[in-house]
């Protein structure tokens, strides 16, 4: 686990350094700079030691020094393509690098490398024969890759903050972005904050022609719910039977490492999943587990973590948390996030990455158990939305959301206020943008208030709309499942993720996301996902075997924070956002609104700090 930057064009060294320098959190083991001063090419990248301690230096090349690589992340299949490799007559230099892997794979496959890979991954490859730069992201895109392409200049790096660092990268805020920023709750990509950087978006690989200053993109894969018209007599057996063998062997790959590595454990049945297994590969005393608890009951899970850990023994680490004490890092964590992100659960992600790092530097972790199995709680309100819409007249939506809003605001977790609120707001949308309707923190006509403008809602819900309507799914839960999987996942949970871990420099890795279990679970037909109200319905089956029968099936609570009352007492953030201008009177009435418990307006309000933190921190 890394970080890497570079450029090409004009720059010299001290504007490379001034990038890695920014991703010093990323890689405190080492650090690495290559410089190719007859064609401008600038390689940066900042180590994490994870497999290879002793060598896996980067920028690493091949044999002649043709092909050279700066890399983040993974590779679980690396040994296997490994002995294809040799076989096919490539020497290596490492004894198991899979560095060295990515190297000799894109002498082999060029462009097709990505597809053989199964991991976590974003990397830079200089092809000096070529004269090109060929980058990839992995699957889901649990790696982050920024890039800014102009005439004479390209730059990229693990970071924006880190991009914004060189001299030559404008910082002219993209409003369409802004916009989504706050309809999504997250900017999807290949969009960012900026107009004129983008993220190249998981499951693509991107080449920068050095001659011609030219970038090609392109799709290597995406996720699809595809069902398979079979189905066994008994699928809870046989589905299930399949999904622990996939399960366990996912985990198997995950658990390889040369320095110590533990389990987030949250007591939900994804990380619960995730140590079950992990103890068929490793003896149960040997293995770390980590959670945080919190002192209000509404918002903690420590006891069912606890449960866990004591039914399978392993080593249990347990810190318990005053959830007004953790307020207090509010503002040291949104300084060093990066790119805004709506997501309040960042705080308690950092929290375990930072108590999980004082033992180990890798962590397993359950995401991506949601997307794939349908675990939302978005899920059970679909069936309820096709039949408001269907029966509900459209002139009736307004008014029954305002008899909504006469219900007393709750500061309890995932209150039914909030919940009937919200799913009210999104049924007032056509079935494609119920999903981040939902999730997001303004509605179009609340962003025209913001900024005065006429907002559609066609336009800021665009990706999410072009993938429902172009989706070959049949049915409003497969659709959602893609939606989840391809916006979500990728932009918000493992974008928190990464960044959470990161400011302490663990690495989080995600078995649930392996390429062979996903390609398992896209074609289980979704009856067996959601049925008749119980999100998870096969998972939860097949583990009924390794897994308390408790855990499976407790009510989740999720990983939150008491936003809404936290936001009653933070300060009202200087405005620094200064075009789009804000309507300033519009945000105090939001802010008033909140404090005096007339109205819930937590998701805008956190959005709205995130972004004044982000904008102060990039013009210092």
């Amino acid at each position: 686990m890394c970080g890497i930057a570079g450029f090409v064009g004009a720059g010299d060294a001290q504007n490379l350094q001034a990038m890695s320098d920014a991703l010093a959190h990323r890689g405190p083991d080492g650090v690495g700079r290559y410089i190719d001063p007859p064609n401008a090419v600038h390689l940066a990248h900042r180590r994490l030691a994870i497999l290879d301690i002793g060598g896996g230096e980067q920028p690493m090349w091949n044999e002649d020094g043709q092909v050279g690589i700066v890399f983040n992340g993974e590779i679980y299949n690396h040994l296997e393509l490994r002995r294809e490799l040799v076989a096919r007559g490539h020497v290596f230099r490492s004894d198991h690098s899979d560095t060295e892997v990515l190297v000799h794979g894109y002498e082999e496959w060029g462009e097709d490398l990505p597809l053989r890979l199964n991991g976590m991954f974003a990397f830079t490859i200089y092809d000096r024969g070529r004269r090109c730069l060929f980058m990839a992201r992995d699957r889901f895109g649990e790696k982050p890759l920024y890039y800014t392409a102009r005439p004479g200049f390209f730059g990229f790096a693990s970071e924006l903050t880190a991009l914004l660092k060189h001299p030559r990268v404008e910082r002219n805020l993209d409003p369409m972005a802004l916009r989504k920023y706050f309809a999504y709750g997250f900017i999807p990509a290949p969009a960012s904050l900026y107009s004129d950087v983008f993220k190249l978006p998981g499951g693509h690989w991107m080449r920068y022609d050095l001659a011609s200053g030219t970038v090609k993109r392109a799709q290597y894969w995406q996720f699809k719910v595809e069902p398979m018209d079979h189905v066994p007599a008994n699928p809870e057996e046989v589905w299930g039977e399949e999904l622990r063998a996939l399960l366990s062997q996912a985990v198997k790959r995950r658990l390889i490492s040369d320095v110590p590595l533990g389990i987030f454990l949250s007591g939900g049945i994804d990380s619960s999943a995730v140590l079950a297994f992990a103890t068929q590969h490793v003896p149960a005393a040997q293995v770390k587990t980590f959670s945080i608890g919190f002192s209000e009951p509404s918002f903690d899970e420590s006891v069912y973590a606890r449960r866990v850990a004591e039914h399978f023994g392993s080593q249990h680490q347990q810190d318990i948390l005053s959830l007004d004490k953790a307020s207090t890092l509010v503002s040291q964590v949104l300084s060093r996030l990066d790119e805004p992100m709506g997501d309040s659960s960042i705080l308690p992600t950092f929290m375990l990455s930072r108590f999980a790092r004082t033992g180990v530097t890798v962590a397993l972790g359950g995401d991506g158990g949601d997307e794939l199995f349908a675990g939302y709680d978005p899920f059970k309100a679909l069936r309820l939305a096709q039949w408001y819409q269907n029966l509900v007249p459209s002139w009736m939506h307004r008014s029954m959301r305002s008899l909504a809003e006469l219900m007393p605001v709750s500061e309890q977790n995932i209150s039914l206020d909030f919940k009937i609120k919200r799913g009210l707001r999104g049924m007032s949308y056509p079935p494609s943008a119920w999903n981040p309707a939902w999730l997001g923190a303004l509605e179009p006509s609340e962003m025209q208030q913001l900024f005065n403008e006429p907002v559609r809602y066609e336009e800021v819900f665009a990706e999410a709309i072009s993938a429902w309507d172009k989706s070959a799914a049949s049915n409003v839960v497969d659709k959602s499942l893609e939606f989840y999987s391809r916006f979500y996942l990728q932009d918000d949970i493992l974008t928190k993720v990464d960044r959470a871990s990161m400011m302490v420099s663990l690495e989080v890795r995600a078995p649930f996301l392996d390429n062979d279990l996903v390609e398992f679970v896209r074609k289980i037909p979704h009856e067996y996902k959601y049925r008749n109200g119980e999100t998870k319905y096969l998972l939860k089956r097949a583990l009924e075997p390794v897994l308390p029968r408790d855990i499976i099936y407790r009510k989740k609570k999720g990983f939150g924070v008491p936003l809404t009352r936290w936001l009653k007492d933070l300060a009202e953030p200087t405005i620094a956002l200064r075009s789009p201008k804000p309507d300033a009177a519009w945000v105090a009435r939001q802010w008033k609104q909140h404090r005096v418990g007339k109205a819930d307006h937590r998701l805008f309000l956190w959005c709205w700090i995130v972004l004044q933190k982000h904008l102060s921190a990039v013009s210092n």
